[in-house]
């Protein structure tokens, strides 16, 4: 079975010495143990580098398809005394060049907004710093019923760290003030009628909009704007111009008198000359 191991760099290994020609010249006998191995092709020869002085590594690509770039390398070993190489260790490894899979990446941080999908289930972390604790019932109804009202009958609510990640994520998004919608717009959010302020702390910056034919349910900057503003107003002229009614009934006819036949005579005989 082909190992993926760490033991042999191929890559990254730094030139070392020349390796002791009993390890140099064990070419052929690299390269029969990886076609003994019959887990894929053998290709060019890619040259030899030293481990150490009893150790050197030969390293051929690999003709695998799916593995572009890859390397067989297959370290040698000889004793102080020996006169032959024998073969130490062999594996399939990633050239500088190599396609290789991406770094892996826990789920957790994989995750991008538009993932959630209907039916997904996604917790937040544990220690989540954009959460803490929220307001724990009393089992007083009036008191109760009040925490209700001013938000605070939840488990958990957002920290300030939270808010401030969330208000700084509304401001550089597309509904923020520096949105190429916001910068061609003749007014802002903050005095559109049809703003929606948001309450608690982010009451003065954010709020939703609530114009079918604009950012409609979305959270918006009171610097945001665009065309749909509440004051817009069309310029003059906008529009198509008017016209008076065209009225069949009011159009006169009149009878033309036939002309005489010797009118037509004459005129007849000049376009034939």
């Amino acid at each position: 079975m082909v190992r993926q191991t760490g033991g042999v760099s191929v890559a990254t290994s730094p030139e070392r010495a020349v390796p002791r020609p009993v390890l140099a010249d064990a070419v052929e006998l690299a390269r029969t143990a990886v076609v003994d191995l019959h887990e894929g092709g053998v290709g060019a020869y890619l040259g030899v580098t030293s481990e150490d002085e009893f150790a050197a590594t030969h390293r051929f690509a690999a003709d695998i398809p799916g593995y572009r770039g890859w390397q067989w390398a297959v370290v040698v070993a000889a004793g102080p005394e020996d006169t032959r190489a024998t073969v130490s260790e062999l594996a399939l490894l990633p050239g500088p060049d190599a396609l290789v899979a991406p770094e892996w990446l826990p789920w957790d941080q994989r995750i991008r907004p538009g993932d959630l999908s209907v039916g997904d289930l996604l917790a937040p972390p544990a220690e989540d710093p954009r959460l803490v604790p929220g307001y724990v019932a009393t089992g007083d109804p009036e008191v109760d019923e009040v925490a209700l009202e001013i938000g605070l009958g939840r488990k958990q609510v957002m920290s300030l760290e939270g808010r401030l990640d969330a208000a700084q994520r509304w401001f550089d998004g597309d509904f923020g003030p520096e949105s190429e919608m916001a910068k061609a717009a003749p007014s802002t959010c903050g005095l559109c009628g049809f703003f929606l302020p948001l309450a608690g702390s982010l009451h003065a910056a954010f709020g939703v909009c609530g114009n079918e034919l604009s950012a409609d349910g979305r959270v918006v900057s009171v610097s945001y704007g665009c065309g749909a503003h509440s004051d817009t107003s069309l310029p003059l002229g906008a529009g198509s111009p008017q016209f008076d009614a065209f009225d069949d009934g009011a159009v006169e006819l009149i009878a033309v008198p036939a002309r005489p036949s010797s009118v037509v005579a004459v005129e007849d005989s000049v376009s034939t000359e």
